[in-house]
């Protein structure tokens, strides 16, 4: 699936913001990552312009997001593999 928008802060390494373009009903999505006792603390957070766009992407969210956290795991498993 395609993503649109654009990058609205970035704070390296700790911060990333961005807009979803995809529909007027789209997210702005934070997040954030804290180091943790050697391990990094990933926090997502996405602000909906309403309450009717947020239950239309909660759907859509329940299959989605394990893939994509599966997909980061596999890349940074790679990643730390080369290093």
């Amino acid at each position: 699936m395609a993503f649109f928008g654009k990058y609205i802060e970035v704070t390296p390494p700790s911060r990333l913001v961005w807009t979803n373009d995809e529909s007027e009903d789209a997210a702005v999505t934070t997040v954030t990552f804290e180091e943790n006792d050697g391990k990094t603390l990933l926090v997502l957070h996405e602000l909906y312009p309403s309450k009717e766009a947020l239950d239309e992407a909660i759907a859509g969210m329940e299959a989605g997001m394990p893939e994509q956290f599966e997909q980061l795991d596999e890349l940074l498993a790679t990643l730390c593999a080369s290093v």
